[in-house]
């Protein structure tokens, strides 16, 4: 399932979030890659204990925390750290997987990277070319969303970064262990998750809510790795 999360960080968020990542010392985005995605990244990444990345991180996943759409679709069981990166110049991400695991630096945790996800930091006319391109059944989906807003996509897409040719492309990614690893279950728990919401809106007593209510938690229950 690949999804849009509208508005995770406000405008004043992502203004102060640039701010404090536009002063801060970048290294070569190389440092979290794999094997095989370091042969094709290209780009910037602020170091996973930089006291920026550490803040607005924490930032992210409070923001993350508070929005039921990303929890509706993710069903977060563990949330990896945020990261950031940064691409100009022509700096881009050639065609790769992520990893299907990530220990989480300075501590004992590993995240099973189920749900990839990209929230963008800056605004689609800061900058040229950049976008994110996801490998899907409906074929390449080219990703380019207004700072603030977030992408969330299996984490076994193939997937890259087109090159940046103007400006800079700056945006924080992370993975998530999700309580339902297989994609196809929780595209279904989520459809069916968003029309129990609808119905209770639009016919808070009909008894059909409380019976489909029941069979989204006896898949849930059925489905969920804890």
């Amino acid at each position: 399932m690949l999804l849009k999360i509208p508005q995770v960080l406000t405008a004043e968020q992502v203004a102060q979030c640039r701010a404090a990542l536009d002063a801060a010392d970048w290294v070569d985005g190389r440092v979290t890659a794999g094997y095989q995605s370091a042969k094709v990244k290209n780009n910037e990444q602020l170091a996973e204990d930089h006291p920026v990345a550490q803040q607005w991180g924490d930032i992210i996943s409070q923001a993350l925390a508070r929005h039921m759409l990303f929890r509706s679709a993710a069903l977060p069981a563990k949330i990896y750290p945020p990261l950031f990166n940064r691409y100009s110049g022509g700096g881009n991400f050639g065609l790769h997987v992520d990893n299907a695991v990530r220990d989480v630096r300075g501590s004992r945790h590993r995240v099973r990277t189920d749900i990839s996800a990209t929230l963008f930091l800056s605004q689609p006319e800061e900058y040229d070319g950049g976008e994110l391109v996801i490998e899907d059944t409906y074929g390449a989906q080219a990703i380019k969303f207004a700072a603030g807003d977030m992408v969330l996509y299996p984490g076994t897409s193939l997937h890259r970064v087109n090159p940046v040719t103007r400006g800079a492309r700056v945006a924080s990614f992370f993975w998530v262990q999700s309580l339902v690893r297989e994609d196809a279950q929780r595209s279904l728990l989520f459809d069916m998750d968003t029309a129990i919401q609808r119905l209770t809106v639009n016919v808070p007593d009909h008894p059909s809510v409380v019976q489909l209510t029941g069979v989204y938690h006896n898949l849930l229950r059925r489905w969920v790795d804890v």
